[in-house]
């Protein structure tokens, strides 16, 4: 695919010519989506925008789907992301050659789909699933915070929602990093935390599964005919949320120019951590707890507030994720500063003059303190994660991609790519509608379970 891709050595000159033009006029591309980083960067916030604690989900996803159907969707969703990732590195290239390099997702639509699709889909689409993962870090952590706090004090007193505000506070501070690049090393300590949690898991399902404590293994499919059939697309959402990103521009905009060949080699490092993490955690837990799973793995490590594994083997992986997830928040936090400081910003003085900084920690903090807000009031959130996952991560990652591909260069109608992307985009269309019905049911059932600062 790469043989699409002219070559020149104008290429390094047009790019920086180009993203000069768009720093000029454009407070948001220049302060926080600066292309100052390698490629090793670029693989560092990958790592950190996939490989996120929604894997910890796996487990409970193949509880829909039995070990056939689930191991399939995992090896599906490996494939068809690398390949769509990939796809959209390629058209980003290719722009970026022709001097029109974008560094926004609502951008590349704009100038692909036509300006209404920008604006009025891909741009929101984009910002509720960025905005979701935000409210879901703080959801996340909390608990985590809360599940330690628990295992060592039993009778703890202590609310859900005071660990959530505990939490923002971190991703408050986090928050004020002034640009994605900024957040290399960051992210680099995030993708080793999330080696660390993944093992971690991974060692307690087994040493679980093998304890004379060890849950009976049921993997049969639960409920009849029908509820079976809407926890298959239940899962589904689940799976893609899992392997989504939807910030893949947005990342690949912090590569210094030439990008060209960069970013495949950013896929190939994070990809290496996907497919240990994922697998490993999904496969041990589901053989450990079978069809009783729960939707956070680390919840059925503790069976009325008694571990079933080792202490330090709980902390370890609870502790890792509560400081992988302050990354992931702040990393999802970028495409909002975009817009905050295209508000608020003016790209005419310095980045750190008191006239950008002042408004820049006001509007981060109200944007972090208002997820904060709603993760704490609404600790029920992860339903709505599955709806976000159905209608955001679908469109953003598994079908826009393929299009831009095709409407970019026009492979012919008989080759094999132009088929097997129209094949995917028909797919994923279908399954995000089905998806979409699906957990917008499951909301509906869950509603009278509802309740404002629940301490779940």
């Amino acid at each position: 695919m790469s043989t699409l891709l002219p070559t020149s050595t104008r290429v390094h000159d047009t790019e920086n010519q180009n993203a000069s033009q768009q720093h000029r006029r454009d407070a948001g591309s220049l302060f926080v989506l600066k292309s100052k980083g390698s490629w090793i960067h670029c693989g560092y916030h990958l790592t950190t925008s996939i490989v996120s604690p929604s894997l910890l989900s796996l487990p409970y996803a193949l509880t829909f789907l039995g070990w056939k159907a689930g191991i399939f969707c995992l090896v599906i969703g490996a494939f068809v992301s690398f390949y769509s990732f990939n796809l959209m590195s390629l058209v980003l290239e290719h722009h970026a050659y022709l001097g029109n390099r974008h560094l926004l997702y609502r951008d590349m639509a704009r100038d692909i789909l036509g300006p209404r699709w920008g604006r009025y889909f891909v741009g929101p689409i984009q910002f509720a699933v960025c905005y979701n993962n935000e409210v879901l870090c703080a959801l996340l952590g909390g608990q985590c915070m809360k599940a330690i706090y628990l295992l060592s004090n039993p009778n703890g007193n202590m609310k859900l929602y005071e660990f959530v505000v505990i939490f923002g506070c971190f991703m408050l501070m986090l928050a004020q990093m002034p640009s994605f690049h900024s957040l290399r090393h960051i992210n680099l300590v995030s993708s080793v935390m999330c080696l660390s949690y993944s093992a971690c898991a991974t060692a307690a399902s087994i040493y679980i599964g093998n304890s004379s404590n060890a849950p009976e293994k049921d993997y049969s499919l639960k409920g009849d005919t029908t509820n079976r059939l809407f926890g298959i697309f239940n899962a589904i959402p689940i799976i893609a949320t899992t392997y989504g990103s939807g910030i893949i521009p947005e990342i690949q905009a912090t590569l210094a120019p030439p990008v060209k060949g960069k970013m495949l080699k950013s896929l190939c490092v994070c990809f290496v951590v996907v497919l240990f993490s994922f697998f490993t955690v999904a496969i041990s837990g589901y053989w450990a707890f079978g069809n009783q799973a729960e939707g956070l793995i680390f919840s059925s490590f503790v069976d009325n507030n008694k571990p079933l594994a080792p202490k330090w083997l709980i902390y370890m992986p609870n502790i890792c994720t509560i400081a992988q997830l302050t990354a992931n928040g702040v990393e999802y936090l970028q495409p909002t500063n975009v817009i905050l400081e295209q508000i608020f910003g003016d790209p005419e003085i310095p980045e750190f003059s008191p006239r950008n900084v002042i408004p820049r920690l006001i509007s981060r903090s109200l944007a972090v303190i208002t997820a904060t807000t709603i993760a704490a009031m609404l600790p029920f959130f992860g339903d709505m994660n599955s709806l976000i996952g159905a209608f955001g991560y679908m469109p953003l990652d598994f079908i826009f991609p393929m299009i831009f591909f095709n409407m970019t260069f026009k492979p012919s109608k008989r080759s094999s790519i132009f088929w097997l992307n129209v094949i995917i985009v028909i797919a994923f269309s279908a399954l995000a509608a089905m998806a979409t019905i699906s957990t917008v049911r499951q909301i509906v059932l869950d509603a009278k379970t509802y309740q404002l600062f629940a301490d779940l």
